[in-house]
């Protein structure tokens, strides 16, 4: 008595269709599982033997054999619960194995025979569709996710029991057994093109004054482009950055399914929610470990860096972060994706996301405001040491964020724009840039490669004795080089200027410069300093 049922898995995110192969046999009782599996799998053995006898379909004094297929490829997670059960049925013949034809099984089953959610159904829902495979059993709470398939048939079940009483009714009778879940996917866009609605309280007209910043943020969002924010505490680093999801262009179609997939995968997909329509806003606290920015582990999982994928990661007091931790960005910044090799071997997570920084410029915060600044050289060199040469190196526009002057924060918010406002321009740049790579494989302006750098940011004559300049000057690398053009590309977009012109190419080197007063030791400072007692510096 032997009988196959299809399942499914993920490896890192990458998902894969799995067999669980069941063979009954007489001779001595015993239940032997087989196939590259982890622990979590091996105890399903267990749980599946007491569940089908709280269900009513104890399990035969017989010898049972059952395969995980491909055998490769090591089995982890609990999904494989409900279709092993499902697999011992039809072997005994409970169940008909011909009534499981282009149907995929997944859950995990309790003691007493309830269905219980699973991470990861909706890459597996969808790998299982284009593999052609027409219906999906699924845990109740698991239902949404795979419903937002199109094309794919969702049976959101309970309890074991109703599972084997759906099989066993006739393809035309099933229907009336369990009603398929069904998610109008695009009411859900609907819905998700009103996104903003959940940032109410966090629109940019409540931001009085640092115009340069705001200007800075609309820049790194039309583009793509990296952003470090520098200034005092209380100067509204935290507050301007909180509010760039607002003037993001809302997810797509194709980009929901990726972010959902990531959480599916994560399990932080909530119960009430089919797909995330709104992009990720990821803050993590600066007491992360490597191992939950970049993912990975034990048991491998995506990261906080993953978790932002098509979204924002912002690193508030990004000096108190560990070295060795932000160092960590230095490849997923460059190539949007991290790659992460265990011993049980390599995965890859998406990776493609908005990196917003915001940090003081000395560990009490005041440089180089000398009549508040009480820090010596040393601990101001030591603090902003924290951020290695090659981090600022991928970071696009470095802006500085000036103390907030009485007057501005008086004039109140009606004088503001808002983040609508600000909004309009940046999807019309988008739009552009959308254009423009339309038979390219890149989205933004940020990604362009030297080659597209030198097809899209072409330069007169005047402007390339500017740049040239530029980068003798500043003593830019090849990197600050091509990001200054990347930059310049988008303020141009901006103004709606088919070329890149002189006024472009200073405002993104102005973008550079920040970076060179507070990291370039040879850079000048605001007034010569001597030192006195304690360290405690005096201007003269």
């Amino acid at each position: 008595m032997f009988s196959t049922v299809v399942s499914g898995a993920v490896k890192g995110i990458q998902p894969y269709l799995m067999q669980v192969e069941v063979d009954l046999a007489d001779g001595l009782p015993m239940f032997n599982m087989v196939g590259f599996m982890s622990g979590e799998v091996r105890e399903a053995a267990d749980r599946v033997r007491v569940a089908m006898k709280n269900a009513g379909f104890p399990l035969p004094p017989m010898r049972v054999t059952v395969n995980l297929s491909p055998a490769d490829i090591r089995k982890t997670g609990i999904a494989v619960d409900l279709p092993l059960a499902v697999g011992i049925l039809c072997a005994m013949g409970e169940i008909d194995d011909r009534s499981l034809k282009d149907t995929l099984i997944l859950g995990e089953l309790g003691l007493d025979g309830e269905v219980k959610a699973v991470s990861g159904v909706l890459p597996m829902a969808t790998h299982a569709y284009k593999m052609g495979y027409k219906t999906c059993i699924l845990p109740k709470d698991n239902a949404g996710e795979g419903a937002v398939v199109r094309g794919l048939k969702t049976i959101g079940v309970s309890t074991l029991s109703e599972v084997v009483t759906y099989l066993k009714a006739s393809a035309s009778d099933r229907d009336s057994v369990i009603q398929p879940t069904h998610v109008d996917v695009d009411r859900l866009f609907a819905a998700g093109a009103e996104q903003y609605e959940y940032l109410k309280g966090l629109d940019f007209s409540e931001i009085n004054g640092q115009s340069a910043v705001k200007r800075a943020v609309e820049i790194a969002v039309s583009g793509y482009h990296h952003l470090l924010i520098v200034g005092p505490p209380g100067s509204g680093k935290s507050m301007i950055a909180k509010r760039i999801p607002g003037i993001m262009s809302p997810l797509t179609e194709e980009e929901s399914l990726e972010v959902s997939s990531i959480y599916s995968v994560a399990g932080l997909l909530k119960k009430c929610e089919s797909l995330i329509t709104r992009r990720p806003f990821m803050s993590p606290h600066h007491s992360i470990t490597e191992s939950a920015l970049a993912g990975g582990g034990i048991m491998p999982h995506p990261g906080v860096i993953s978790l932002a994928h098509r979204g924002v990661l912002f690193l508030d007091e990004m000096t108190e972060f560990k070295r060795n931790t932000l160092n960590l960005l230095r490849q997923p910044l460059e190539d949007r994706v991290v790659h992460i090799s265990r011993s049980g071997g390599s995965f890859s997570y998406p990776a493609d996301m908005l990196l917003v920084g915001a940090m003081n410029p000395c560990p009490c915060g005041y440089y180089p405001d000398l009549n508040k600044c009480r820090c010596s050289e040393n601990e101001i060199a030591r603090y902003l040491g924290r951020i290695s040469g090659p981090i600022l190196d991928r970071i696009d526009i470095c802006v500085e964020a000036a103390r907030i002057d009485v007057s501005e924060l008086s004039h109140g918010s009606s004088c503001n724009e808002s983040s609508k406002d600000i909004r309009k321009r940046v999807l019309s740049a988008m739009e552009i840039q959308k254009k423009r790579f339309a038979n390219e494989n890149i989205r933004f302006n940020s990604e362009m490669s030297p080659a597209q750098i030198q097809k899209y940011c072409a330069l007169g004559i005047k402007e390339q004795r500017l740049m040239e300049n530029i980068f003798n000057s500043m003593e830019l690398s090849a990197r600050a080089y091509h990001k200054v053009l990347r930059v310049s590309r988008t303020i141009a977009d901006l103004d709606g200027s088919e070329r890149i012109e002189a006024r472009h190419l200073t405002e993104a080197s102005c973008y550079r410069m920040t970076d060179s007063k507070y990291w370039n030791k040879t850079a000048k400072t605001p007034e010569k300093i001597t030192f006195g007692g304690r360290g405690r510096r005096t201007a003269v």
